[in-house]
């Protein structure tokens, strides 16, 4: 059976430009990966865990900034690897300077014994739609597509 996970699509308005909120994996192995590394905040859903709920605290872990509002279900999205996404669109804003993310701890490097801690997330930020594509697992694309649909391609100029 497919892993499953729930994600919080945040986005906001700067006019007539549409920007989403992403954020970049953390640790050794996404160090020197940028375009096609970002991922709206998710994370894993436990049997019996209402996606929506998971969506919220996963972005509160892994931003340290809680995000409230109503939020919409976009149809859930199948990664490469399999896992099935259930992500959920909110208006919201918050900075991307005052991360504060989980941290995990992992043999590194491999093999030596050593442990370390690093950040789940390491950075996030605010892009436009077409930045957003480079920078976005080529998997969740389809997320930004539905956002433009709810928001209407008028008002979710590329920029």
């Amino acid at each position: 059976m497919a892993k499953t996970s729930a994600g919080l699509l945040m986005y906001r308005r700067r006019g007539e430009r549409l920007e989403v909120f992403l954020v970049h994996p953390g640790g050794p192995f996404w160090a020197r990966k940028d375009r096609g590394a970002w991922s709206i905040p998710k994370g894993e859903c436990a049997a019996g865990e209402e996606p929506l709920a998971v969506a919220r605290r996963e972005f509160a872990e892994e931003t340290g900034r809680a995000a409230g509002g109503e939020a919409i279900a976009l149809s859930p999205i199948r990664q490469k690897g399999g896992k099935i996404v259930h992500a959920f669109v909110l208006e919201g804003d918050v900075d991307p300077t005052k991360l504060n993310s989980n941290r995990f701890v992992i043999e590194w490097p491999p093999r030596s014994g050593r442990q370390q801690e690093f950040p789940e997330v390491d950075r996030a930020g605010w892009f436009g739609l077409a930045e957003a594509r480079q920078k976005l697992l080529a998997s969740q694309h389809g997320l930004l597509d539905q956002l433009v649909a709810l928001t209407g391609p008028a008002r979710a100029r590329t920029g």
